[in-house]
């Protein structure tokens, strides 16, 4: 039976991944396999000593691209209960391939005469075909002799090669204490992007300079495998580092989610949100075209190769606009870069794609223009929710209803606020008038405030029909911080989420318990999103709710503890009263950029940091109620100063050095 994705370890140095089992083996089956640039480069690698596998006994997760296999070998060397021969791979994953050293290691009284295999295949599925299971249909491709020790597959002007030292076979004779020593490397060279965009890795992959001192240790951990993590998701459109979304099905440049990404990481790494900001940018929609939902000044969903077949009818293009939030969180992201200190310069040239998008929220996001934000797949091959929560089953009522298209979710309106209130702030401070955007943000605010209330809390949603979608969601949670509430509201909604319908304890429910189709492990109906939280968490921090904020950070904490600090896509929401550790979904992507971005937000939310670099001011408010009480935080950047933030009970000092 084909592991899940969950089960799976995976080593990753953007755009090259692995997939396997903690055996190491490659076998072929499910999501199994070495990938790069949405295609799966191998399929099958696996090792066999005598036609025996090794028994696993150990994974050595060394950091997020070097991991070391180990295995013992049976029927071989001494014949006493300890293990005496034993099999060590030790897999580097590279922005450019893939090298894996097996060793055998003799630590018997005598010799050991064994035949030493490596078997290799590959069907160069896409992504796409793998996830939808299309892939299991495919054929292996027939190998092409290169030579001594080098195997070759060719197909779509994709080829792969790889070769082995001594070769793909051997014989060693291994004496006592002596090991023998079989090197791979894969290589793979991919056609020429059709749309002008390739999947690139970064010109070098430099470690954050951030570290952290915790009297929760589980903090520190949680930090730095996400920062680990992140060094490795990293892609480049030429000198523009970007995060790819999650391996494997999603390791490119995505709108929404590069955005959220490299916003919460702002703190950290300012020039990452700056290179997401101008890929996007140089992408943004110029025409009408129904059928990639592209519109003059939308910022794209996602971006990839070729068309990616997903099964089902959904079938996306190269370039895909079907996003109706991407453009807000583009302009919200431009805003807060510039507040903790990108260059003016940069900002300054933005400004034409910053118009471009307030424009769009305008003229194009509204198409019925009754004032709201809405979305229809107008393609009928394209994603049918275009929030966040994009499947099918996303936006419903509480009796399991589906809600109708139009649809004008709740937090879309939020961002978009958010995003005229940010843009007019820009615009103004670079000389121009907001007073537009300003407006519209306030007419916005008081349609929201008269059409979306529902049962005492905001609707997910308005529908087709224009009703409000009832039932309680994590949606409203990225209502707090926009500005879109008023202070009585924000009590409101912060009151629905500190209830036991949405709290987990391993962080915040996509949907409530009371309604019918809840479903702990249902991606967008009852399972836990750590980059959901997260945001929560900060709006709740920034809107005076440290409690509630605190307790959903702890929950964070408890579910990285139990992933191994390693936080997945996502995770079922059965919460801590029915479960130790979280049941993982079984097919997260892990890590994904959002996920491990989360730490960096929750960290910073909590100790409450607001810089202004242009208005020459810098605010940190910690809040009491946070799940540590000492820490120190080294390698914030806040314009040119590098700072470090000490937190002792209720004293916090900053140093600038």
């Amino acid at each position: 039976m084909a592991s899940q994705l969950h089960e799976l370890v995976t080593a990753l140095a953007a755009p090259w991944v692995v997939l396997s089992p903690r055996s190491g083996q490659l076998t072929g089956s499910g999501a199994e396999g070495v990938y790069a640039r949405d295609r799966r480069i191998l399929s099958r690698l696996s090792v066999t000593v005598d036609g025996r596998e090794p028994v696993p006994v150990h994974v050595d997760e060394q950091d997020a691209a070097t991991h070391q296999y180990v295995a013992m070998v049976e029927g071989a060397g001494d014949t006493r209960h300890d293990p005496t021969v034993m099999l060590y791979r030790t897999r580097t994953v590279e922005s450019a391939g893939l090298t894996e050293r097996i060793t055998l290691v003799n630590r018997s009284r005598t010799p050991v005469d064994c035949r030493l295999d490596v078997a290799l295949g590959t069907d160069l599925a896409g992504t796409a075909a793998v996830r939808s299971g299309a892939a299991a249909r495919l054929p292996e491709l027939a190998p092409l002799p290169d030579g001594p020790g080098r195997i070759r597959w060719e197909s779509d002007d994709t080829l792969v090669v790889v070769t082995a030292d001594p070769g793909m076979s051997a014989t060693p004779r291994v004496g006592p204490g002596e090991e023998f020593t079989l090197t791979l490397h894969v290589a793979a060279e991919f056609p020429k992007s059709t749309t002008g965009f390739a999947i690139e890795p970064p010109a070098g992959r430099t470690p954050y300079d951030v570290t952290l001192e915790c009297d929760d240790q589980r903090v520190v951990r949680w930090l730095d495998r996400s920062l680990e993590d992140v060094t490795a998701l990293q892609l480049a459109d030429g000198d523009d580092r970007y995060l790819g979304a999650g391996p494997p099905w999603y390791l490119t440049l995505f709108g929404r989610d590069s955005l959220i990404s490299s916003g919460m990481l702002i703190p950290v790494d300012p020039t990452l949100a700056a290179g997401t900001l101008r890929a996007l940018a140089a992408r943004q929609g110029t025409k009408v075209d129904g059928d990639t939902a592209e519109q003059p000044g939308k910022i794209p969903h996602e971006l990839r190769a070729e068309v990616a077949d997903h099964g089902g009818g959904l079938v996306l293009p190269p370039v895909y606009y079907g996003t109706h939030d991407a453009t807000q969180l583009w302009i919200s992201t431009l805003h807060k870069a510039w507040r903790w200190g990108m260059p003016g310069d940069e900002v300054r040239d933005l400004l034409p794609n910053l118009r471009r998008a307030l424009t769009w929220m305008k003229e194009y996001a509204d198409p019925d223009g009754d004032g709201f934000l809405e979305y229809v797949d107008e393609s009928g091959h394209g994603l049918a929710n275009q929030g966040w929560k994009d499947s099918a089953d996303a936006v419903q009522w509480p009796d399991g209803t589906l809600a109708t298209a139009p649809i004008a979710l709740c937090e879309v309106q939020g961002y978009a606020y958010a995003a005229a209130v940010h843009g007019a702030e820009l615009l103004e401070a670079f000389g121009e008038s907001g007073d537009e955007w300003r407006t519209w943000a306030a007419a916005l605010q008081e349609r929201f405030r008269a059409a979306f209330w529902v049962d005492g809390y905001p609707a997910i949603a308005l529908d087709g029909a224009k009703n409000p979608v009832a039932g309680r969601a994590s949606n409203m949670g990225h209502l707090l911080g926009t500005g879109l509430l008023d202070a009585d509201e924000e009590q409101i909604v912060a009151d629905v989420l500190a209830g036991a319908d949405l709290t987990s304890g391993f962080g915040l429910r996509t949907l409530s318990t009371a309604m019918t189709r809840f479903n702990p492990i249902g991606y967008h109906t009852g399972s836990v999103w750590p980059h959901d939280t997260a945001m929560t968490i900060q709006g709740l921090f920034a809107a005076g709710f440290p409690e509630v904020a605190s307790s959903y950070a702890e929950g964070l904490i408890r579910a990285a503890e139990a992933f191994g600090y390693r936080l997945p896509e996502l995770y079922g929401g059965r919460g801590v009263d029915e479960e130790r550790t979280p049941t993982p979904y079984p097919l997260s992507c892990r890590p994904q950029a959002w996920a491990a971005a989360s730490a960096v937000a929750v960290l910073v939310a909590a100790l409450g940091i607001e810089p202004d670099v242009p208005g020459g001011t810098l605010v940190v408010n910690p809040a009491a109620t946070a799940p540590w009480k000492r820490l120190e935080l080294q390698g914030l950047r806040v314009g040119d100063d590098v700072l470090t933030i000490r937190l002792e009970g209720d004293s916090a000092e900053v140093v600038a050095g």
